[in-house]
């Protein structure tokens, strides 16, 4: 794993959706070593339940696109119909560019491209964190 020394850092909570193993492992530590409490959904129907039972407690969610059971696309909608103003960070190894551009326009704190790498995860996650709730989107992708 790489350093961590010189990442942005932070104390919020990041609410992890992702359906790999690995991808989790790896971020769960990262993150963690970087300051912050993490929570992990293996879906989109579990993030959602998860949103919904601590909504002010999640600071940003990081949300893989492509999942069983309910999707990425589907699981935006419904943790923004609990929390309008909810940060979300996109992420995935294989989605379009229209799905992406989509979600951006209604929101989303940005995109994250799989495979991640850890200093291009801990900027886009300072950045999203950063943003005022209910700021659109900044649309430029970040390479991960």
């Amino acid at each position: 794993m790489d350093t961590v020394a010189n990442l942005p850092r932070g104390t919020e909570t990041i609410l992890i959706v992702d359906d790999h193993e690995t991808i989790w492992d790896f971020l769960i530590e990262a993150l963690q070593k970087l300051g912050y409490s993490v929570l992990l959904a293996e879906n989109g129907l579990d993030a959602v339940e998860i949103y919904r039972e601590n909504p002010r407690a999640v600071d940003l969610v990081l949300l893989d696109m492509i999942m069983p059971k309910c999707g990425g696309h589907q699981a935006f909608y419904q943790i923004r119909e609990i929390d309008p103003e909810a940060k979300i960070l996109l992420s995935s190894g294989y989605v379009s560019e229209t799905e992406v551009h989509d979600l951006l326009q209604q929101g989303a704190c940005g995109f994250l491209s799989k495979p991640h790498r850890l200093a291009v995860v801990a900027q886009a996650i300072r950045n999203a964190l950063d943003q005022p709730a209910g700021t659109a989107a900044n649309t430029k992708k970040a390479d991960a």
